[in-house]
């Protein structure tokens, strides 16, 4: 689904399903990089975009275009973590991280992104103890699989700030039922979404 010029230039949704009235201002005690798949940066459905809007301080940089990569030196800097699975248990975190790096696309090109880029392979890992219940935009392909704002409201979790997260989820739940909507699609009865609406 492709963003067109009668679509609001923050969420991308149609003026009659605009999301940004129910966007939350998160402040939180640690900021987001969201490293995204080129080719997610189009999608309606890309989910860091609205994690974005709620969360002031969050940066978007774009992986994969034709042309030169972004600097990511500054992911050598002290407090540094990149959200993603370990394939052994994590340690746990000695002092509370001051950015999180998020690969943001398919569970393949974030993969690939961590293989790739040399600056993700040398830094701490946050893991998620698993995917919150609820309505989904894509099947993942993976039994810990979510999209990548469901991962960046389990960071928060995490990361001591349950009510944050709670309202990123709800945000999502609200987006979910927009694009259900869009598509023509039956919606099912969502609590957490109506609690998007009431903030």
């Amino acid at each position: 689904m492709q963003a067109s010029h009668s679509r609001c230039e923050r969420c991308r949704f149609p003026p009659e399903l605009c999301l940004c009235p129910l966007v939350p201002r998160l402040e939180v005690p640690f900021r987001f990089l969201v490293l995204r798949h080129a080719s997610e940066r189009e999608r309606l459905t890309n989910t860091a975009r609205w994690a974005a809007l709620a969360l002031p301080g969050t940066e978007i940089l774009d992986h994969g275009l034709p042309e030169p990569p972004p600097d990511l030196s500054r992911l050598a800097e002290p407090g540094t973590v990149v959200l993603f699975p370990s394939p052994s248990p994590a340690p746990r975190l000695a002092t509370p991280p001051r950015l999180v790096v998020v690969p943001d696309g398919s569970w393949s090109q974030a993969r690939r992104m961590m293989h790739r880029i040399p600056e993700l392979r040398t830094l701490p890992r946050l893991g998620l103890p698993g995917p919150p219940a609820g309505l989904r935009l894509r099947r993942p392909n993976r039994e810990d699989g979510m999209s990548t704002l469901e991962a960046m409201a389990g960071a928060l979790a995490v990361l001591g700030a349950p009510d944050a997260a709670e309202r990123l989820l709800a945000l999502h739940a609200a987006a979910v039922v927009r694009v259900l909507r869009l598509k023509g699609m039956p919606v099912p009865p969502c609590p957490r979404a109506a609690r998007a609406a009431v903030g």
